[in-house]
């Protein structure tokens, strides 16, 4: 009997640096298919690389309840699998962390501010 083996590519989860911001900024653009960073973008915090590449990332946003959420952006052909894996991740991230713009609305929206402010041309 003949067993196929498939190699999975390694995926690597990371803190978000500003050396990333150009290529979330690209992500959420074109998820969004718009041409400016928007409330949406949030600030990121975490990220999913595979090959070197940044494929998705978790940021943190305020949601319509005027609470801190996080929502998760990712590049198109990303395996469900791996989606699920990341959100696991960032929730965990998420619950752990306990600096202002993770606990408290009014910080992380003027947080959010400054974020579209730099971003945006």
């Amino acid at each position: 009997m003949e067993t196929n083996v498939q190699y999975q590519e390694p995926v690597q989860y990371a803190e978000v640096y500003i050396s990333d911001m150009s290529d979330l900024k690209n992500i959420f653009l074109q998820t969004l298919n718009t041409k400016e960073i928007n409330q949406d973008f949030g600030v990121p915090f975490l990220l999913v690389k595979k090959e070197n590449k940044i494929t998705s990332f978790a940021s943190l946003i305020i949601n319509e309840k005027e609470e801190i959420d996080f929502k998760i952006y990712d590049k198109k052909g990303i395996k469900e699998s791996e989606k699920n894996n990341f959100i696991r991740k960032a929730e965990c991230y998420f619950k752990k962390n306990n600096t202002p713009n993770f606990r408290n609305p009014k910080q992380l929206k003027s947080s959010i501010n400054e974020m579209i402010n730099w971003l945006n041309p």
